[in-house]
């Protein structure tokens, strides 16, 4: 499952994926695992019109709307994408590009105060017949500005910042005026949903509940079983822009273990094989299959609940159990087979290995089972037979993992496994996938969780959400971990304008998640996808975005 990743989405949350292998294609030759995308990439105009495409995801929304708490997942996200307005898109190659479909400029007029104005393509137009306009604009800054009251929104990142938004020459002109100044102001707006959805606190949390009711794209819903957990969406003739190859895209929720199966029988077209090495040798052997990897921006980690009545809510316990866990381990274990080379852990929340701002602080909380133990004593933690207790209360960790996932299992045992060794009881909780976030991350109902974050072309507002902590409204930081040092590490980082010092305020923050226990990076995950050879523009992208317009059939 996704929180994802671009613009003001900024990053996903996702459903840990498999075990490890070491791939090939179909016809033998080795993948690479380092390219910027492998997506058969052909001009549309060679592509056959028509067809419908077969699409697996984790659930069906339990509301569509993004921007809600309960709506912030990566396969809402990834469908949304189809049908709904942004103002930007991210290349394969990490850039971010105006989306002229949309936008025909964006521009700063003026840096003191920061003003932003956009002009908007005059052909695009909502479903329900309204043009694009700055109303748009207006109603999502102030729904999503953490002042107005009953919105229970997943980010204000960007639009706290906001002073006001005005109409500039015409409606398709857009003003944005920014009481203190934040530089990643491309993330946001991405994606734009229609001023009627912010219209009032109800509408923002329950008009979308069942599915989205004004759309804008390449796609429109065409009809979602609930029961059946099947979304198809139809291509809209009513479109400005390249018309869709496809007919329709239906969305099928599929279990992890079964989509070898799937693909097989043509239930579906395509789907993510991570490391897994059961869906990678399945994947061999399915007539007509092709596997394409590339790299991914995507890590696997730990995340800790900190709450105040949390067992974690101390920092040094949080880092004395990160010192227990050998990450290097569990990375091997789960992707080892994969890389060409060494396999190291995460070592940096905001920046993805290779990039040139990766600082690797890994070093700041090594794996160490000495001091693990020492400073579990010293807390008072101290060993009671097999495991450690302080005043009556044994130390026991509630680890909650989605179910199926043999991955996601596979990392729990072993850090329970871990753990033992140090004299921490780790009981593990399997939960049903199709629930695993709305039900147990988004509400905190763990000790220790594990799932897939996706990281941002935008450092700091993609993990603001996330690694800040504002009591009043959590965002994304499930764990409710933070400190006045990250807040205001932020606040700095979001008004600095040149890159580089931006990027060292990031490295700063990463610096202080690793000393205050925040989450444990563990490993970055393979991007390999098995899909069909006849399939274009669709497959393993990299860092970049599905063009849904685009995708479509050679044959």
């Amino acid at each position: 499952m996704t929180i994802r990743r671009t613009t003001a989405m900024a990053v996903a949350v996702t459903l840990l994926l498999g075990a490890c292998a070491a791939p090939e294609r179909n016809g033998g030759s080795p993948l690479h695992p380092n390219a910027a995308e492998d997506v058969n990439r052909l001009d549309p105009a060679q592509l056959k019109d028509g067809g419908e495409l077969r699409w697996p995801v984790d659930e069906v929304p339990s509301n569509w709307n993004v921007y809600s708490v309960d709506g912030a997942t990566g396969n809402n996200a990834l469908m949304l994408a189809a049908m709904v307005p942004g103002t930007a898109t991210q290349k394969a190659d990490g850039s971010v590009v105006l989306n002229q479909d949309y936008v025909e400029s964006a521009e700063v007029t003026s840096s003191d105060p920061l003003v932003v104005t956009y002009r908007l393509n005059p052909r695009a137009r909502w479903s329900d017949g309204r043009a694009l306009s700055w109303e748009d604009f207006e109603a999502q800054a102030k729904a999503l500005s953490g002042k107005a009251e009953g919105y229970q929104v997943s980010t204000t990142t960007g639009y706290e910042d906001i002073s006001k938004v005005e109409r500039g020459g015409d409606d398709r002109e857009v003003k944005i005026t920014f009481a203190r100044r934040f530089a990643e102001w491309k993330a946001l707006f991405n994606p734009l949903l229609p001023k009627t959805l912010n219209d009032s606190a109800e509408t923002f949390t329950k008009s979308w509940a069942d599915q989205p009711l004004v759309t804008a794209g390449p796609f429109k819903i065409g009809s979602i079983d609930p029961t059946g957990k099947v979304i198809t969406v139809v291509r809209d003739d009513s479109w400005w822009g390249a018309r869709a190859k496809l007919d329709k895209i239906t969305f099928r929720v599929v279990e992890r273990p079964a989509l070898a199966d799937a693909l097989a029988n043509g239930a579906i077209d395509f789907y993510e094989v991570g490391a897994s090495i059961d869906l990678f040798q399945r994947a061999k052997s399915i007539p007509g299959v092709v596997l394409r990897d590339a790299v991914t921006p995507q890590y696997n980690q730990l995340t800790f609940n900190g709450a105040a009545s949390s067992i974690l809510a101390d920092p040094a316990l949080r880092t004395a159990i990160m010192s227990g866990v050998d990450a290097s381990v569990i990375a091997r274990a789960l992707v080892g087979g994969i890389s060409n080379g060494e396999v190291k852990p995460v070592g940096n929340r905001m920046f993805p290995p290779g990039t040139k701002n990766y600082q690797d602080h890994a070093g700041l909380v090594p794996f160490s089972q000495d001091t693990a133990k020492s400073t579990l004593d010293s807390l008072g933690w101290k060993l009671d037979g097999e495991y450690r207790a302080k005043d009556g209360r044994q130390l026991v960790l509630r680890y909650v993992f989605p179910s199926p996932s043999a991955p996601g299992e596979q990392v729990a045992k072993l850090v329970q496994s871990q753990l033992k060794q140090i004299g921490v009881k780790v009981d593990l909780t399997s939960a049903p996938s199709a629930e695993f976030l709305t039900k147990w991350v988004f509400t905190g109902n763990f000790d220790i969780t594990s799932f897939r974050w996706e990281q941002s072309p935008f450092p700091i507002s993609g993990t603001k959400p996330i690694f800040s902590l504002n009591p009043a409204n959590t965002s994304r930081n499930y764990g409710h971990i933070g400190s006045d040092t990250i807040n205001k590490l932020y606040d700095e980082a979001t008004a600095e304008l040149d890159d580089a010092k931006r990027a060292a305020l990031a490295n700063r923050i990463d610096e202080e998640l690793w000393k205050i226990g925040h989450q444990q990076p563990l490993y970055h995950q393979p991007g390999a996808v098995a899909v069909r050879s006849t399939i274009a523009n669709l497959g393993a992208k990299g860092n970049g975005e599905f063009e849904y317009a685009s995708i479509g059939y050679t044959g």
